[in-house]
């Protein structure tokens, strides 16, 4: 019998108690992609100390839009820290953009900067991103390391993201106080 694959692209992982890994502890993961050779996704609820202006300033880019000026960037994930992404709505046309469901985006080219604030008023720029090889994610779940449900773009863009933990998981209608890890076996 041949099992069908469950892709789980446009979804939020959310991290379980037990997932003590520093990189994803209480984290909310938006899946980009999900195949049978692996998986890749940022995480949207990890704001750093560096700011826009800081970033800009790095990247010799200037600010259009000098009031981001103190927007965080997020920690997207531990995979490749010094690439940029910017995950954003609506979907727009630059270069270096993955298309996803509820006109959303991911953009890792620079074009994209100049639209910050103005065309883009819906976006997170991100350091990095998180990745699974083949089987990896599949293996994680059957671990009960995440529990999964669909995106809801509002949650990454009108959540504060302190709140975007409980806020997926209110998603599940579970509470985290009553989160419990493990699985059941009888």
């Amino acid at each position: 019998m041949v099992q069908r694959f469950q892709t789980y692209k446009h979804h939020f992982l959310i991290a379980m108690p037990e997932l003590e890994d520093p990189n994803f502890r209480q984290t909310v993961v938006y899946l980009v992609e999900h195949t049978p050779q692996g998986a890749m996704g940022v995480i949207v609820n990890r704001p750093t100390d560096l700011t826009l202006g800081q970033l800009f300033e790095r990247v010799e880019a200037p600010l259009s839009a000098p009031y981001l000026a103190e927007t965080p960037v997020y920690f997207g994930g531990p995979v490749a820290p010094e690439r940029g992404f910017v995950l954003h709505r609506p979907a727009g046309d630059w270069t270096g953009t993955i298309k996803l469901p509820g006109d959303m985006a991911l953009t890792t080219s620079r074009d994209i900067l100049e639209a910050l604030g103005f065309t883009l008023t819906d976006f997170l720029v991100l350091l990095g991103h998180a990745g699974w090889g083949e089987g990896q994610l599949e293996s994680e779940l059957a671990r009960n390391d995440w529990l999964t449900v669909p995106a809801d773009p509002a949650l990454i863009f009108e959540t504060p993201p302190e709140g975007r933990y409980t806020a997926a998981l209110a998603l599940l209608g579970v509470r985290p106080g009553y989160l419990v890890g493990g699985a059941g076996h009888g």
